[in-house]
């Protein structure tokens, strides 16, 4: 991953925050991938966004799907925690799994994934 910007959390600490996206192809899925990477504190919060279309390259052929977002927000040192929990979840051989930097938050919210994520 490129550098992102550390974002002071207090005196000292900072945080490199993350938000990651993974499509999955229907609600239980994503709900036991997002209860799996919470309860592991691989994941402070999980947005479940329904109603997405995809249309993607696969095999040779343009395919038009719907499917479900997952809008992951954790700590980047997490990131290859959370694509290895999602491949052992994920019905999907390539699942989509992206992360994206946190260039700014409120100081509030980042106090709180911070603590919410684990560290190890």
């Amino acid at each position: 991953m490129p550098d992102i910007k550390k974002i002071p959390i207090s005196q000292g600490v900072f945080m490199e925050a993350v938000v990651v996206y993974i499509t999955v192809p229907n609600e239980q899925e994503g709900v036991k991938i997002a209860r799996a990477l919470v309860g592991e504190k691989l994941a402070g919060c999980i947005n479940i966004v329904k109603d997405i279309r995809s249309i993607y390259s696969w095999q040779g052929r343009i395919e038009d799907e719907p499917e479900l977002l997952l809008i992951v927000k954790s700590r980047r040192q997490l990131f290859n925690k959370i694509k290895d929990r999602v491949k052992e979840l994920h019905s999907y051989t390539v699942p989509e799994i992206i992360a994206i930097p946190v260039v700014e938050g409120s100081e509030d919210y980042l106090n709180w994934l911070q603590e919410a994520t684990s560290a190890d």
